[in-house]
């Protein structure tokens, strides 16, 4: 039962980590610049998540998931996508193969409290948690090794994935830079726009 929980827990963590979302469209940006730069987001959205998990394991989870609670997330996660769009697109023209000593690279903290807080104020977010928690619930798998094949898993993406967007940089054109950016705020406003939609079709 252990490893069965571990593999279902590390295959959750996955579910959560891989599909093109916000955070990794963030990761990726910013891991094209500076492979710290990537890894820091992936561990303030990863300490966001077990934020989440720890709502669920204590019962708090019920507190978060009420309406006007999620139509908040819905309008701050919603304009906070829409902002870090504008603020990839502003510096769409942003020269990659620049020295790294002569770049203002974004203080830590700034950087982890990005992912920290897209993660956060995302709705599904706690949409995927709670089914999650109702997976393991009714195929009564060890919690703890569960949470612990989930957090192995997101760990080693957000360490591995902008370890090897990182590495391809060199391999990327000023003109291929410039149209990731671009199209990486595309995502990100449209993803911003799809919260305000759904918010306002519920």
């Amino acid at each position: 039962m252990i490893a069965l929980s571990f593999v279902e827990g590390f295959l959750l963590g996955l579910g959560a980590a891989v599909p093109l979302g916000p955070i990794n469209i963030l990761i990726m940006n910013e891991a094209v610049k500076r492979y710290k730069n990537g890894v820091l987001i992936g561990l303030g959205a990863m300490s966001a998540d077990m934020l989440y998990l720890l709502f669920i394991v204590f019962g708090l989870i019920s507190f978060v998931n009420q309406p006007i609670v999620l139509d908040a997330l819905s309008i701050f996660g919603g304009s906070f996508l829409i902002y870090l769009a504008y603020l990839i697109f502003k510096n769409k023209d942003a020269k990659i193969q620049t020295p790294q000593e002569t770049i203002k690279h974004p203080k830590n903290s700034t950087l982890y409290l990005k992912g920290f807080t897209l993660t956060l104020i995302n709705p599904y977010t706690i949409g995927f948690w709670l089914s999650a928690s109702g997976y393991v619930a009714a195929k009564e798998l060890d919690t703890f090794f569960t949470i612990f094949g989930m957090l192995g898993a997101i760990l080693l993406w957000i360490t591995v994935m902008p370890y090897l967007v990182h590495k391809a940089k060199h391999k990327i054109s000023q003109n291929v830079s410039y149209w990731i950016s671009v199209i990486s705020a595309f995502l990100l406003f449209g993803f911003g726009i799809m919260m305000f939609i759904n918010l306002l079709a519920f």
